[in-house]
C-alpha cells in the first residue's frame, strides 16, 4: 500500500513524511512521499517503481540502503530507523562487481565481511552459483566480456541474495542487455522470488516488464514527487510467457499505460 493504513501484516519498510531538498528548502525533489511494504511470511512482495526520468525514484533506493538521509521525514525497516546494519542489497543497471575478482570471489564477497569461515563461504557461493545457471563460469574474472551482461547481472543478483535474502533493491538492473536476454533475465528473476520469497523493489521503464514481475505497481510524478496512482496486479503468483498472452494481461499494462500518460499530462 502506498499509504498508511492498518493491516494484520506487520511493517517492512516504511518511508514516511519524505521531504528532500537540496538548496535550502526552495525546492523539493520529494514532497510528502510516503511508501508502505509491508512483510509477507514465506511469500514477499515484488513491488515495481515506475515514473519519468528524474522523479527521485534512485534517491528512493539510497535512503533504504542509508546511503541518503532525506532533509526532513523517516526511513524505518521494520519499524526501526534504517541504519548500516539493516542495509538492503542493490542491483545496479551498470555492471558492478569487481573485475580483479571472479565471479565466485565476487559472489561470495558479503560472506568475508560477515565473517563466515573460507569453507562455508565458498560452499554457499557455489550454491547461488549453481542457481544463478554460472557453474561453469565461476573461475572466470568478472568483467565485460569474459562473461555477458547477462552473466554480470547474475553474479550481482546472487552477491545481492546472499547479502540479504530478505530486501532486494533492482535499479533498472536490464536496461542495458538485448531483448533476448532480458526476458531470459525476467523469467529468471521470477523464478528466484519463488524460491526465496524476497520483498524486491524494482524501478523499471518498461510497463510490460513492470507487470510481468510486479504484485504492486506504483507511479511518481515529476518533482516534487510523490506516488500518485497504484496499480495491483491481479495475476497467478507463478508466472511464465504464457501469462503475457492472457486478455487480463494485456488489460493491466493498458491500465498502467493510461495511468502513466495521465501522470505525464499532469
Amino acid at each position: 500500500m502506498s499509504l498508511f493504513q492498518d493491516t494484520p501484516l506487520p511493517n517492512l519498510i516504511e518511508l514516511r513524511h519524505i521531504y528532500q531538498s537540496y538548496d535550502g528548502g526552495k525546492t523539493f525533489v520529494l514532497e510528502d512521499f510516503n511508501l508502505l511494504i509491508e512483510d509477507k511470511p514465506a511469500q514477499g512482495q515484488f513491488v515495481v517503481i515506475l515514473g519519468p526520468s528524474g522523479c527521485g525514484k534512485s534517491t528512493v533506493f539510497r535512503y533504504i540502503t542509508d546511503l541518503q538521509k532525506p532533509t526532513s521525514g523517516e526511513v524505518l525497516i521494520h519499524g526501526k530507523p534504517v541504519d548500516a546494519s539493516k542495509r538492503a542489497s542493490m542491483v545496479f543497471q551498470q555492471y558492478s562487481s569487481l573485475p580483479w575478482l571472479t565471479a565466485l570471489d565476487n559472489v561470495a564477497l558479503p560472506l568475508v565481511y560477515q565473517n563466515v569461515p573460507p569453507l562455508e563461504r565458498k560452499e554457499r557461493a557455489m550454491e547461488m552459483i549453481k542457481l544463478m545457471g554460472l557453474d561453469g563460469h565461476e573461475h572466470k574474472y568478472a568483467q565485460y566480456p569474459t562473461l555477458s551482461g547477462g552473466q554480470l547481472q547474475r553474479v550481482a543478483i546472487a552477491r545481492s541474495l546472499i547479502a540479504n535474502p530478505e530486501i532486494l533493491l533492482m535499479d533498472e538492473p536490464f536496461g542495458a542487455l538485448d531483448v533476448n536476454t532480458r526476458l531470459a533475465m525476467q523469467d529468471l528473476l521470477a523464478q528466484i522470488w519463488l524460491k526465496f520469497h524476497p520483498t524486491i523493489i524494482f524501478v523499471t521503464h518498461d510497463i510490460t516488464e513492470a507487470v510481468y514481475l510486479g504484485d504492486d505497481i506504483y507511479i511518481m510524478k515529476r518533482p516534487p514527487s510523490r506516488i500518485v496512482e497504484h496499480v495491483h496486479v491481479d495475476l497467478p503468483f507463478e508466472r511464465s510467457k504464457d501469462t503475457k498472452r492472457l486478455p487480463h494481461f494485456i488489460e493491466l499494462v493498458q491500465e498502467v499505460e493510461d495511468k502513466m500518460m495521465r501522470v505525464a499530462a499532469g
